[in-house]
């Protein structure tokens, strides 16, 4: 290869954008979004990109892809399959808090591989907080793991992070500006990364449970506190605590033809929260609801408690919640707080009056007053304003309470519709997804595409939830930016680099240090410019900086595309950047945990790579 290139006017323009995108992306003082559609518009008017091409990249493969993989997301939250899993994990793990987070590390790690990180780590927050509130780990000693594993996870398909999925264009587009004799670079397939985001997902494991581990805070400093950590919480401050578990009601059973109400003020008795007669499951059923043999109460409370009363009261107790699995599902229900403000028309009335299970679908569970917790005969307290009210219900519930204005929500809760019950439907479809872009007749983007479709017509989202799923600040940062790369490439300015570079290192410089430096380089730019940025300028030089070192161009191609996720340290990693806030970690924290983890993934990446390759 020529690596004596003279320096162009095209090439020093095509440079001064990259210098200019890097430039406003560290010190932010423009959106990134808004910075790349500004060099989109500059490549155009200096005529760097022709017209036609200019905005191919909002079509192409990678942007459908990414959308596609959003809403894939955002159907499999609506079916709360993730919150399903945290109970799966707490039983696997039996307590053991090394257990637990291999586990939870480990499943996010490959649920990782075929959703976008950030999505995932969405996902997982609450799982994460979930999982702390029941077992007392310290919420900082669960997420930084959670998210190495989630990045490092995304190595293991070519649709786990957006860089991988920018990669096959970003190949595809290199062929036309290859010298004459260069093999044509073929893109690559669905699971070609897999035994390299194997070693990076197992040296991830490995660092915390050695390594890792023993820099991380055992407590949390107060800042950790997150919406969905409700359940150590009502526990503290009203002592509602406790699992819920299923009392099936029997012959001899002296509940047999009492209302519910007359069954909750029964000495002893748990809170009762839903009940099934014949084929009809409630939650927040009325107080006159009657209850029948072989009828089915939905109780919580602490297990002696939940024990003693059914033994008393002849009721058969389930832990597994065969009958209101779908209806606690923490997706879809849950407690919560409300204010009742000075306008409310609930002021003087009580529970009982107001109805609140028959005509909202609420359960009121305790009421806070003056900072004292009202919770004997609560549905017999006349409302104050200012009352705060502790709630059952299902959200979707809440939210028409809420709309009413007589009461004023203080709990985070999910505002869409979620649809459990769509759980096997949702899996099926993402199973054929999957299947379909391990085909090679098919570009993944139709097979994740064909996925959206299926959820859209099997009702698990609907075209408005699809539309809001969809990150329009990551599809506009690498549509805009798609350009750049193709710029640099076309106009020489990446060979011309690699040249420079190639003649400036001492003869017989090894491959493998060439591609450890490329992996460095890489790592800081996307410090500056995220992921996405880093990947489209360092792929045309890493292919041209092999072509000039005999190297492979697409394994130097490939170690840019996973170490342009490799950002442990900072928040212009958006997953990073989603657990600062929760975990209360300083920058100095992220340095001391994720530097060493950042070598360790560099080193791990380039040695499979050449197994590989």
């Amino acid at each position: 290869m020529d690596t004596a290139l003279t320096l162009t006017t095209e090439m020093k323009l095509v440079l001064g954008l990259v210098g200019f995108t890097m430039v406003m992306f560290l010190f932010e003082r423009i959106r990134a979004d808004v910075v790349a559609l500004v060099v989109l518009v500059l490549l155009g008017l200096s005529g760097l990109v022709e017209p036609d091409a200019l905005f191919s990249g909002f079509s192409g493969n990678a942007v459908i892809s990414i959308i596609a993989t959003m809403i894939l997301g955002a159907g499999l939250d609506r079916t709360g399959a993730l919150n399903r899993l945290a109970g799966w994990l707490l039983r696997r793990a039996h307590g053991v808090e090394q257990r637990l987070l291999l586990l939870t590390t480990g499943i996010a790690g490959l649920n990782s591989s075929f959703m976008q990180n950030p999505s995932v780590m969405a996902l997982y927050m609450p799982v994460a907080s979930r999982l702390s509130s029941r077992t007392g780990i310290a919420l900082p000693r669960l997420l930084l793991p959670l998210a190495a594993a989630i990045v490092m996870g995304g190595g293991l398909t070519m649709v786990g992070n957006s860089p991988l999925i920018l990669l096959n264009d970003l190949l595809l587009a290199a062929n036309a500006n290859l010298p004459s004799g260069a093999a044509t670079l073929e893109p690559l397939k669905m699971f070609a990364p897999l035994p390299i985001g194997l070693a990076l997902l197992g040296a991830s494991l490995a660092y915390f449970h050695f390594f890792g581990d023993k820099r991380l805070r055992d407590e949390d400093d107060g800042k950790g506190v997150t919406p969905a950590r409700t359940e150590s919480y009502f526990a503290q401050a009203y002592g509602i605590d406790g699992d819920v578990y299923e009392l099936t009601v029997s012959a001899d059973s002296p509940l047999v033809g009492m209302s519910l109400g007359e069954a909750e003020a029964r000495i002893g008795a748990p809170l009762l929260l839903a009940l099934k007669t014949g084929d009809e499951s409630r939650l927040a059923p009325p107080a006159d609801a009657r209850i029948w043999v072989g009828s089915v109460l939905g109780a919580m409370g602490p297990k002696q408690q939940v024990a003693d009363f059914a033994q008393n009261h002849f009721l058969r107790v389930s832990a597994r919640l065969r009958t209101f699995g779908d209806l606690f599902n923490p997706s879809r229900a849950g407690i919560s707080e409300a204010v009742v403000p000075a306008t409310s028309k609930f002021i003087g009335k009580t529970g009982a009056d107001l109805q609140l299970r028959k005509q909202f679908g609420v359960s009121l569970l305790a009421v806070n007053r003056d900072k004292h917790v009202l919770r004997d005969n609560v549905r017999d307290v006349p409302l104050r304003a200012g009352d705060m009210l502790v709630l059952h219900s299902i959200w979707t519930d809440l939210g028409e309470l809420a709309s009413g204005k007589d009461l004023v929500v203080v709990t985070d809760y999910p505002k869409g519709e979620q649809r459990p019950h769509k759980f096997k439907i949702a899996m099926a479809i993402f199973a054929v997804a999957m299947l379909l872009a391990l085909s090679s007749r098919l570009p993944v983007s139709i097979a994740l595409m064909t996925g959206v479709a299926g959820m859209l017509i099997a009702g698990v989202l609907h075209i408005d939830e699809a539309y809001a799923a969809i990150n329009w600040k990551t599809v506009f940062l690498m549509a805009c930016l798609i350009p750049l790369g193709w710029a640099m490439d076309s106009s020489g300015a990446a060979a011309w680099v690699a040249g420079n570079t190639i003649e400036q290192l001492p003869d017989g410089t090894p491959v493998w240090l060439l591609e450890i430096a490329l992996g460095l380089l890489t790592t800081a730019f996307s410090l500056v410019i995220s992921h996405v940025g880093a990947t489209i300028v360092a792929v045309p030089l890493a292919i041209n900086l092999a072509l000039a070192a005999g190297g492979d161009p697409t394994a130097f191609a490939l170690i840019v595309a996973l170490s342009a996720s490799n950002n442990f340290m900072t928040a212009s990693n958006p997953v990073i950047s989603m657990i600062t806030g929760p975990a209360g970690y300083t920058g100095k924290e992220l340095w001391k945990i994720g530097g060493p983890l950042s070598l360790v993934y560099t080193v791990v990446i380039v040695a499979m790579v050449n197994l590989l390759f």
